[in-house]
């Protein structure tokens, strides 16, 4: 624009003739004429007069409707959630991406997102649920403790409960709910922390950690420090964060449990899921075939344990010594299975499940 405007000013000084103007310019004689023929020296628009292409206003409002009830949603889920609604002439992902764009509804991206990780998945629905707590945030009214259960495989969350605090009087009633809706899984995993884990106990073995193996329910624990091991999980409250609870204040645990069913209604049959090819939870959730039993069921060993009742400060006696175990297994019996390997190693199980290993000619005793 600026060396039109110069070309300008010097013709109307006739100072040189148009041809050598033009030369000096670096344009040709009619580029020259165009410019002294127009009336303004900007740059005119090259927007073609008809965009046969161009996506309809009413899909674009549609996709900015979208975008608006769901703000951390990208081109590719708002295609399929369109798609998937019925919408006729949804355009590609990237055009979708544009258009928000166009719009300003795209944020420069943070670092490290869109990084690609190496995923492992259960085969089946229910042959792991990962379990955990996303954080604790502030209320009107107190602080509120969102307790997240998410299946491995088909991503669909099981529980989202606004508790009051992190423990068992909290956690158990929700299982509870969760086992009676769905059925029982195959294995539980979680991290070491209350009220799942007990510090200094037999492999964490807390009074909820029994409740479930006791419903023949495998638990299993996080490394201390690795997060990932529960990733899914974890993805799952950086999701819940974005997209319900930034920029949010409930009232109440009421009011954050009334947001909480609505939402994960949404993300568990509306909200395309990137990792399973834009497919929706639900469509690759089935209940388990395991139901939630009236009464727990009774205890019982093969003819080659020895079974040792577990003391009131949580010791037991085996072998001529005293092991401490968890106080958690009070009055409940333990196993002590032969190695089969090695003597004097035994394996220690309560119900199902593997709790320790034991070498008699170790000092490991109480």
């Amino acid at each position: 624009m600026s060396q039109r405007l110069e070309f300008k000013a010097l013709a109307a000084q006739h100072a040189l003739t148009l041809s050598e103007l033009c030369r000096r310019f670096g344009v040709s004689r009619k580029t020259g004429y165009k410019w002294l023929g127009r009336e303004t020296v900007e740059d005119r628009s090259r927007r073609p007069l008809a965009s046969p292409s161009r996506t309809p206003a009413l899909i674009e409002a549609h996709v900015l409707d979208l975008r608006r009830r769901h703000p951390a949603w990208g081109g590719r889920k708002i295609a399929r959630r369109l798609r998937d609604l019925g919408l006729e002439g949804v355009p590609h992902p990237s055009t979708i991406t544009h258009i928000l764009h166009r719009h300003g509804g795209i944020d420069p991206p943070r670092s490290g997102e869109g990084a690609r990780y190496t995923r492992f998945e259960h085969a089946v629905p229910n042959a792991l649920w990962q379990m955990d707590f996303k954080g604790d945030f502030a209320l009107r009214e107190g602080r509120c403790h969102a307790l997240t259960v998410l299946d491995d495989h088909a991503r669909y969350a099981i529980t989202l409960t606004a508790c009051r605090g992190q423990n068992r009087r909290e956690v158990q009633p929700a299982l509870e709910r969760a086992f009676r809706r769905y059925g029982l899984p195959e294995r539980i995993n979680a991290d070491n922390g209350q009220p799942w884990g007990s510090p200094g106990a037999w492999h964490g073995l807390s009074a909820l950690t029994v409740w479930l193996i006791r419903l023949g329910v495998r638990v299993s624990f996080s490394a201390p420090a690795h997060p990932q091991t529960n990733g899914k999980d974890e993805r799952f409250h950086r999701t819940l964060k974005a997209e319900l609870l930034r920029g949010r204040v409930f009232a109440d645990h009421d009011h954050a449990q009334h947001a909480f069913d609505r939402w994960r209604a949404m993300y568990n049959h509306e909200r395309p899921h990137q990792a399973l090819d834009l497919a929706v939870p639900a469509s690759r959730y089935r209940p388990s075939a395991r139901p939630y039993p009236q009464t727990l069921p009774p205890i019982e060993y093969g003819d080659g344990d020895t079974v040792v009742k577990v003391g009131w400060n949580g010791q037991v006696r085996f072998a001529g010594c005293r092991w401490k175990v968890s106080s958690a297994l009070k009055d409940l019996p333990v196993a002590f299975r032969p190695d089969g390997a090695i003597d004097g190693r035994f394996h220690v199980y309560f119900c199902h499940q593997k709790v320790a290993l034991i070498d008699l000619d170790d000092d490991v005793k109480s």
